[in-house]
């Protein structure tokens, strides 16, 4: 399995484009929620909790909500949870980024388009032709209609709308079936609305002469717009005769010559005729694929085959995939999640057979989910909808994501600020369910002005008591506190109003040059961090209380490791309970000193980690009557407690950062050195955000393993940035760089989004990196640069540097130099001050 690792991760990490669905409908519809699992209707929905499709989805639902296994409990789940409340754990667990709606469906209490960008970032609409056509024909007198007057009023609303839509779709296998008459005569379409109008309200069009009229029509004017034509295939409700439903009836419409540029998608699979959709798609340069309602309603067997046949003759680059959810939100979440599924077993088997690589294969996954589908249909995501948050893979997965939550009290909604500190507001549960986690809770604009002295705003930060911002909760992180389980936790993003994220949130400056990066080379950033930490024990000396180390031993020390192992043990637990996956922990050099690495994940989500783990080591430490600090320099005279970081780049789940093939000097890819050397260059204006205390320059001295020179070097551990060649990665190759100037006291988003900013410089200046440092740097010091030696020498390199102004933002960054300017205020005329900070970080 470790072979298609890299393969399921790219599966599970892609965020999906659903070209195909409909609208959510409210909780009091008469929509029956049966419908979540079957094409039924009436009677027949009786039967539908006999499907392997219900009992399969069910378990799905109840998982994602941590309800009992039955139909009951899950739909009282999603009352208690409210509908907005439960749509979002849906479509974040779905990961959705671009979602295509066809409006053209009657349900009861549907929510308009609008409403579900309250989810998802990019919404645009499909137009179903048919229910144009009724729409215009309800309107009219029997007595009134002519196909000349129905036409013209049918061709203008269709070019009204077409650059507002990102498709036509058409139902005619619904209606007529798919063998369209390409030459139906104006005269046999009059008859054909006759027909129709004779039928009385409401309108259904099912005359195939006239509907074949329209549907021909509507297809020239998409021509005319460049717009592709959505057309249903395969199976459906009640309501259509499978046999016409075979898109081996469209060859007359594919080779009529009026038609070729169209671009035409057939919808469902066209399942049970998977073999003939993709036999078209490879001899039908018009013709594209979407497996849809497919999954998630057939068995697994029956998905997986159908996905097989697409892909047994199809071009990979003309399939796409669509949810088809309906009416409720977990069929988006359950179409997502076996898709990927589906998909991930499929390729494996490709591979297995050797019909690919894995490369290819991650690929295909890419394009098959997103990409296919964002060239399709012209989605211009970024410049569109650069203002909407885009929404984030799922960063933990605790014990169950919306466990039952009667026996929770309290719970914290947690923010860092430019200081660096962890602060949370707490409310109880019922306030929170019913109101702040959709609202989220007033906080005074100073919070992010405040410096680790003072709780007031800093002066020179242009923030202070007037304003308020709103921290409203990222559900995708909420879980229960491991150390207190009537508790739970979930960290907030920052808004300054609904919908609008404010300037100054530093997970949206994170978030925000994480895009960037993506947007201008495709690459994703990856992240490790090492918890450094001291363990501390409370002493009274001549009637004062003094915090000492926890025990006296020296590095990797056994005894140690024993006399910390309850400690230890329960912290590991209770970060797996997180899913925060520890890769190695030991005792440090420093007395009573420990370090626990986080495993590589993508950064955003290592930051996210890094901060629950804090929690997790102070909480637990307290328990154990220990103080746990992670301050850069606890004693001046011992060594130094640091977070360093392991930066990597990736593109389709694949490490870019080390060579591959290409000539390197160091092992490394030009793209990773470019990115590294653009980290090397900017490193002086980078340690305001790694390194936020003067407390943290005691800690970059010479001969401390932090890197005080302004150098590189391969495995060299006094270099601030380490090219690293681990265990298992080819001899020579630099599989990812270390930065040791990053601490405990650090932001993490901030620091990270400094991080990448300044890569980002080095690749689009193509940089290349000096000559690596192999000894001690302090015996050549007198041919290198010295890091900044104090805060205010970094703020100093900082404001000479006009990169983060662009990047960063202005407002965020005028901020942080006056919280930074603070902080060197205020220890520099404390000199003991330093010992306070155990107590903040």
């Amino acid at each position: 399995m470790e072979k298609f690792a890299e393969l399921k991760k790219a599966v599970e990490s892609v965020e999906i484009v659903d070209a195909h669905a409909h609208n959510i409908v409210a909780i009091d519809s008469t929509v029956p929620f049966l419908n979540c699992f079957s094409e039924a209707a009436g009677d027949a929905l009786s039967d539908v909790p006999h499907t392997i499709n219900f009992k399969r989805s069910l378990k799905e639902i109840a998982g994602i909500y941590g309800s009992s296994l039955s139909l009951h409990a899950v739909q009282e789940s999603r009352q208690h949870l409210g509908l907005e409340s439960s749509a979002a754990v849906c479509f974040k667990a779905a990961k959705i980024s671009v979602l295509l709606i066809d409006d053209g469906i009657k349900l009861d209490k549907k929510f308009d388009i609008k409403w579900h960008r309250n989810f998802v970032p990019t919404v645009g609409r499909i137009l179903r032709v048919e229910r144009v056509a009724e729409k215009i024909l309800e309107k009219g007198s029997n007595g009134t209609w002519t196909l000349g007057s129905f036409m013209e009023i049918f061709t203008e609303e269709l070019k009204s709308v077409a650059d507002e839509v990102f498709a036509f779709k058409s139902i005619v296998a619904y209606r007529s079936g798919l063998a369209i008459n390409t030459e139906v005569t104006e005269k046999e379409a009059e008859e054909g609305l006759n027909d129709v109008l004779c039928a009385g309200h409401p309108i259904r069009i099912s005359n195939k002469s006239f509907i074949d009229y329209i549907f021909l029509h509507a297809l020239k004017v998409a021509q005319i717009y460049d717009l592709p034509m959505q057309i249903h295939t395969g199976f459906g409700d009640k309501d259509l005769d499978l046999r016409l439903a075979n898109p081996l009836h469209l060859r007359n419409l594919l080779e009529d010559k009026r038609f070729m540029k169209n671009r035409l998608v057939l919808l469902h699979a066209s399942y049970p005729f998977s073999k003939e959709a993709s036999y078209l798609a490879s001899v039908y340069p018009q013709v594209y694929l979407d497996f849809g309602l497919a999954i998630p309603k057939l068995s697994f067997h029956g998905m997986v085959s159908s996905v097989k046949e697409l892909l047994e003759l199809a071009p990979m680059n003309k399939i796409m995939f669509s949810t088809d959810g309906i009416a409720f939100a977990e069929t988006f979440y359950l179409g997502a999640k076996k898709a990927r599924e589906v998909v991930f077993s499929v390729l494996r088997d490709a591979c297995v057979d050797g019909d690919l690589s894995i490369p290819e294969a991650i690929a295909a996954v890419k394009d098959i989910f997103a990409e296919n589908a964002k060239q399709f249909y012209k989605l211009d995501v970024s410049s569109r909808y650069s203002d909407v948050k885009p929404p984030l893979l799922s960063s933990f997965q605790a014990e169950e994501l919306h466990e039952s939550s009667k026996d929770v009290t309290f719970v914290r909604i947690i923010w860092i600020d430019a200081s660096g500190q962890h602060r949370c507001r707490v409310v109880p549960q019922q306030r929170f369910y019913s109101s702040v986690q959709k609202h989220g809770v007033g906080l005074t604009c100073a919070c992010m002005g405040m410096s680790s002295t003072s709780d007031g705003p800093a002066v020179d930060t242009n923030l202070s008591a007037s304003g308020e911002t709103r921290i409203v909760p990222d559900l995708s992180t909420k879980c229960r506190l491991p150390w207190n389980k009537q508790q739970e936790m979930v960290l907030a993003d920052m808004y300054i109003e609904p919908g609008k994220v404010w300037e100054y949130c530093p997970r949206e400056a994170l978030r925000r040059v994480s895009k960037v990066l993506k947007d201008e080379f495709d690459l994703v950033v990856n992240a490790g961090f090492e918890n450094e930490f001291y363990l501390l024990k409370s002493i009274l000396r001549n009637g004062k209380e003094e915090w000492t180390p926890f025990d006296r031993t020296s590095y990797c020390s056994t005894s140690s490791f024993d006399a910390a192992s309850p400690i230890l043990e329960e912290v590991f637990a209770s970060l797996q309970s997180l899913n925060i996956a520890v890769e190695q922990l030991h005792a440090e050099a420093g007395k009573g000193q420990f370090e626990i690495a986080l495993k590589y994940t993508d950064c955003f989500r290592a930051a996210d980690s890094l901060i629950f783990a804090r929690e997790v080591i102070k909480a637990v430490a307290r328990k154990h009557g220990l103080l746990a600090t992670f301050v850069p320099k606890y004693a001046l005279d011992d060594i130094g407690s640091g977070s360093h970081v392991h930066i990597s780049l990736s593109k389709n789940g694949e490490n870019v950062f080390m060579a591959s093939g290409e000539s390197s000097r160091y092992g490394m890819s030009k793209i990773g050195e470019a990115f590294m050397a653009g980290v090397l260059n900017h490193l002086p204006a980078i340690l305001p955000f790694t390194a936020p205390l003067p407390n943290s320059y005691d800690r970059i001295q010479p001969n401390m393993w932090s890197g005080a020179y302004l150098c590189w070097g391969k495995e060299n551990r006094e270099a601030p940035l380490r090219a690293a060649n681990p265990p298992g990665v080819a001899h020579g190759l630099i599989s990812n760089f270390e930065i040791k100037a990053f601490d405990g006291c650090a932001n993490p988003y901030l620091g990270l989004a400094a991080i990448i900013t300044a890569g980002i410089d080095g690749l689009r200046r193509n940089l290349s990196l000096p000559e690596p440092v192999d000894g001690d740097p302090d015996i050549l010091k007198e041919n290198l640069q010295r890091l900044p030696v104090t805060l205010a020498e970094s703020v100093e390199a900082l404001e000479k540097d006009s990169l983060f102004k662009e990047m960063i933002g202005e407002k965020l960054l005028v901020a942080i130099i006056g919280v930074r300017k603070a902080e060197v205020k205020y220890y520099s005329e404390n000199k003991e001050g330093y010992k306070d900070l155990i107590f903040k970080y």
